[in-house]
């Protein structure tokens, strides 16, 4: 189980954990069926949430047998195409057949979220007359820049004709569906949420904020600038190294911090090392508990995400929400610039082309060249997570889509089954 308590891995199984705590906490009744890594109980209870995690086998090399020769691309990989085969059919198998016909449970919604859990919803679709709700965080051409598998583009395009909803995370995302030929009528958003007291700087620590600081030598006339997130090609984290060099040459007693792993830790460290940057740039590349990353907000000076396709992107809310200033990416699909106000009187970060090295570190400068200016946007932004971007807000609003798909009724107590699953190649 990759992305569902008590693994997690990136903002699916944030939202997942987040989303399904607060529907709990609202009076609704959730059951998640997830990937087991063999080693969880196959149910259990957490947090008011009833967890299935099937054992899933491994078949993987039975695919290549007669699968298309798309899938035989996958090399490698084709393991993980395994794993996500087996859990749909597992998971789907034992909500039809164990929980709705044997324990006589009754669902009012099916959730299924982005390609991973498609074929499972699909059979729900086919099995079942449970109305289903198809969440996308993401999509392969956006993950792969138009380059990713045809098996998973055809499973999403598929799973959007099938289902009743399709909700997703951002108007940037909604339209781009719509260019793809997807079903506009069908489509609603629902921007992501997070814990604004959990996400508190006046609840942390002073001591360990210094701490963090220390260990990565930022003095305390120095700035940290925070990069956190996966490090792969849609980031723009390569071209936040490339836009160093400008920023130190104004701004030279600025520390670099990159947390997160992913397939360009070499890139990063060959640029850095290239232009002459390695004293004024950390990297961590490995996951970091939430409780750290928090404690990481708290110490920035300013958090930048210079992503070229970022459909939502928690990692902003959560420096809003620790009161930062911030800089991301807004042209593409990115869903940045709906969360971040580019202009006063409300302004709390700044929009630029994840693309450019040079508008990052435009960017950038503009954040570093006024300290009570740069404290007037991150206190904009917590007021702006609290207005619009809490968990609760998320949960309301879709709670009234399920509701909409309940045969016109006006209120009803929904219990959702609700495949979580990982994410791959965001």
């Amino acid at each position: 189980m990759w992305e569902y308590p008590p693994a997690l891995v990136g903002g699916l199984g944030t939202y997942a954990d987040y989303i399904t705590r607060e529907f709990v906490a609202m009076g609704h009744d959730v059951t998640v069926f997830t990937l087991n890594p063999g080693n969880l109980k196959t149910r259990e209870v957490i947090k008011g949430v009833e967890v299935h995690r099937p054992l899933i086998v491994d078949a993987s090399n039975i695919f290549p047998m007669f699968v298309i020769d798309d899938l035989k691309k996958w090399g490698t990989n084709i393991r993980m195409f395994n794993d996500i085969f087996i859990y749909n059919i597992l998971c789907a198998t034992k909500f039809i057949n164990s929980m709705l016909k044997k324990e006589k449970c009754n669902y009012d919604i099916v959730c299924v979220h982005d390609w991973l859990s498609s074929i499972a919803g699909i059979i729900a679709k086919n099995e079942t007359k449970v109305p289903v709700a198809f969440h996308v965080h993401s999509t392969e051409w956006g993950r792969s820049g138009g380059q990713g598998s045809e098996v998973v583009s055809y499973l999403e395009w598929a799973t959007a004709q099938k289902v009743d909803r399709i909700v997703t995370v951002s108007h940037a995302m909604q339209e781009d569906l719509t260019r793809h030929g997807w079903p506009k009528s069908k489509i609603s958003v629902v921007w992501n949420g997070v814990d604004p007291e959990r996400y508190n700087p006046e609840k942390c620590d002073a001591k360990k904020v210094k701490a963090v600081r220390e260990r990565y030598g930022i003095k305390p006339d120095e700035k940290m600038v925070l990069f956190l997130g996966r490090l792969t090609w849609v980031k723009g984290v390569t071209n936040l190294v490339q836009a160093m060099p400008t920023v130190l040459q104004e701004y030279p007693k600025t520390k670099l911090v990159i947390l997160g792993k992913g397939e360009q830790q070499n890139d990063i460290l060959e640029a850095a090392n290239r232009l002459g940057i390695n004293g004024n740039m950390v990297c961590r590349f490995e996951f970091v508990p939430e409780e750290e990353r928090i404690l990481h907000y708290a110490a920035s000076d300013v958090c930048i995400f210079p992503s070229t396709y970022e459909p939502f992107g928690i990692v902003s809310l959560e420096a809003m929400s620790m009161a930062k200033p911030i800089v991301v990416g807004a042209q593409g699909v990115v869903g940045f610039r709906e969360q971040v106000v580019s202009a006063e009187p409300n302004q709390n970060g700044v929009h630029v082309n994840g693309g450019n090295a040079a508008d990052i570190a435009w960017g950038l400068k503009e954040v570093l060249s006024d300290d009570e200016r740069a404290k007037r946007w991150g206190e904009n932004g917590r007021k702006r997570v609290l207005q619009y971007f809490t968990w609760r807000k998320a949960a309301e609003q879709t709670l009234r889509i399920y509701e909409s798909l309940q045969h016109g009724q006006e209120h009803v107590e929904l219990k959702v089954a609700d495949f979580a699953e990982k994410i791959a190649r965001e």
